[in-house]
C-alpha cells in the first residue's frame, strides 16, 4: 500500500492529516488520489464509508491557487446533510494552503450564503440552492476548475438532473470533472459519460472495518387500528437507535407527537424543519439522548451513521429500490441490524413484490401474509395500428 507521499500529496496537506490521525489511504484514496492530482477525470464506483470524500477533497486542495478565481472548485452533493459533512472535510484540510469552503444548501438565508460562496475557493452546494444563486447573480461559475459530483446515484433518485444539467452548463468547458457514485450503471453511467472526457474509471469497495453485517428482514402484518400501538411495542422491545420512515413530512411530526402519547421519545427530521432544527434533531439521534428518528425518504438521504441498529418502515417504500435505500442504513461497519416493514391490508399486495425482489418473499409469507403472483409489464415498442407488433412483456 502506498502512503499519502508516495501518491504525491503535498506534505502540509499531510501534516494536516496526521494532525487528523489519517496516516494510511484508504482503497479509494488510493486509487484515485494520483490522477486526481494530474488533472484527469475520473469515475469512481465508490460506496459512503469508503473514504471517498477525501479522495477528491486532497486533489482539489492540491491543485487550485489561493490566489486564483472563486470560487475556483464545486462539489455537488443531494443534500444539505452531506453538503456539511463534506464541507467539514475540506475544513481540516484546506488552511494548510490557504483554502477557503462553503457549504451552500436549501433552508437558509439565500443573500448571506450567496456572500459566503462568493468569498469561498471551494464550494459544496445541493443543485436547487446552487441553481437558485446562480439565476439571481449572486455567484458566478465561469471561474470553475474542477467539478466533482458525489453520490450522484442519489441526486439522480431525487430528481436534481435537470438543475445538475443547468448548472453543468453554465461551467467552462475545459475543466477537470470526478464523478463518485455508488453505481455507475444505466442512468447514471450515461450521466457520466456525458460530463467527464477520457475518464479513469475506478471500482473501490468498502475498508474491511466498514463492511456491512447482517440484516434481518421482518415484515409485520397491521392494522390501521394497531399500527402505531405495534410500532411502539417494537421500540420499546428492541434497544439501539432507530430510524423510521413515514411517506410524509405531516405523517413524522404526526408520528412523533403520538409517539410523546405512548411515553417513546423521538425526534422527526423533514424537509420542512429549518437546518438549525435539523440539526438539533439529528445531534440528540447520533448522541443516543433521543433513540428514534423519525424522518422522511428526501430527509435521511444525507445520513451517514453507522450505529443505527432498526430501520422501521412505518409506511412501506414505494419500491425495491427504496427499500434497499431505506433498510441499508443499517447492518453497517460491521455490526447487524433489523429492517422492519409494517403492512396494512391494503397493502399487502404491493409490499409483497418488493418482497420478492429483495429476496424476502418467504419471510414476508412467514408471517400470514400472501406474495401476490409477478406482474407482467409492457416493454419496447407500444402496441398500435401505426406500429404494428405487440409490446414484449417480462415479469418483474
Amino acid at each position: 500500500m502506498k502512503s499519502f507521499r508516495q501518491l504525491g500529496v503535498a506534505e502540509k496537506i499531510v501534516e494536516a492529516l496526521a494532525r487528523r490521525g489519517v496516516e494510511t489511504p484508504f482503497a479509494i484514496q488510493e486509487l484515485v488520489i494520483a490522477d486526481g492530482l494530474n488533472g484527469q477525470d475520473l469515475l469512481a464506483k465508490s460506496p459512503t464509508g469508503s473514504g471517498k470524500t477525501l479522495a477528491f477533497a486532497i486533489p482539489i486542495v492540491q491543485r487550485i491557487d489561493p490566489k486564483g478565481s472563486r470560487p475556483s472548485a464545486l462539489v455537488l452533493v443531494p443534500t444539505r446533510e452531506l453538503a456539511l459533512q463534506v464541507a467539514d472535510e475540506f475544513a481540516s484540510i484546506g488552511p494548510a494552503r490557504g483554502v477557503k469552503v462553503a457549504a451552500v444548501y436549501g433552508g437558509t438565508p439565500v443573500f448571506a450564503q450567496g456572500k459566503r460562496a462568493k468569498d469561498a475557493h471551494v464550494l459544496v452546494a445541493t443543485p436547487g440552492r446552487l441553481q437558485d444563486l446562480a439565476e439571481r447573480k449572486l455567484i458566478r461559475l465561469d471561474g470553475i476548475e474542477i467539478l466533482v459530483l458525489d453520490e450522484a446515484d442519489r441526486m439522480l433518485d431525487m430528481g436534481f438532473q435537470p438543475q445538475v444539467d443547468a448548472i453543468v452548463k453554465r461551467l467552462p468547458r475545459k475543466r477537470q470533472t470526478m464523478f463518485f457514485s455508488a453505481t455507475l450503471d444505466g442512468e447514471v453511467g450515461e450521466l457520466a459519460r456525458s460530463y467527464t472526457f477520457n475518464p479513469s474509471r475506478y471500482d473501490a469497495e468498502l475498508p474491511a472495518h466498514l463492511e456491512s453485517g447482517e440484516t434481518e428482514h421482518r415484515f409485520v402484518s397491521v392494522t390501521p387500528e394497531n399500527k402505531v400501538e405495534t410500532l411502539v411495542a417494537l421500540l420499546k422491545e428492541e434497544r439501539g437507535l432507530a430510524l423510521v420512515f413515514t411517506r410524509t413530512k405531516r405523517g413524522a411530526d404526526r408520528l412523533v407527537q403520538k409517539l410523546k402519547r405512548h411515553d417513546v421519545a423521538a425526534v422527526a427530521m423533514h424537509g420542512d424543519m429549518n437546518q438549525n432544527a435539523r440539526e438539533r434533531a439529528l445531534t440528540r439521534f447520533e448522541e443516543g439522548k433521543v433513540s428514534t428518528l423519525v424522518a422522511t425518504d428526501v430527509a435521511a438521504r444525507g445520513l451517514d451513521l453507522d450505529d443505527i441498529t432498526h430501520v422501521i418502515n412505518f409506511d412501506p417504500p414505494a419500491d425495491d429500490k427504496g427499500y434497499v435505500h431505506r433498510v441499508g442504513r443499517t447492518g453497517r461497519a460491521g455490526r447487524d441490524g433489523i429492517g422492519i416493514t409494517l403492512v396494512l391490508p391494503e397493502q399487502q399486495a404491493d409490499v409483497s413484490h418488493v418482497a420478492r425482489k429483495v429476496g424476502e418473499a418467504a419471510q414476508f409469507e412467514a408471517q400470514g401474509m400472501r406474495v401476490a403472483r409477478p406482474r407482467l409489464v409492457y416493454s419496447g415498442t407500444r402496441r398500435s395500428s401505426k406500429w404494428g407488433a405487440p409490446a414484449k412483456r417480462r415479469k418483474i
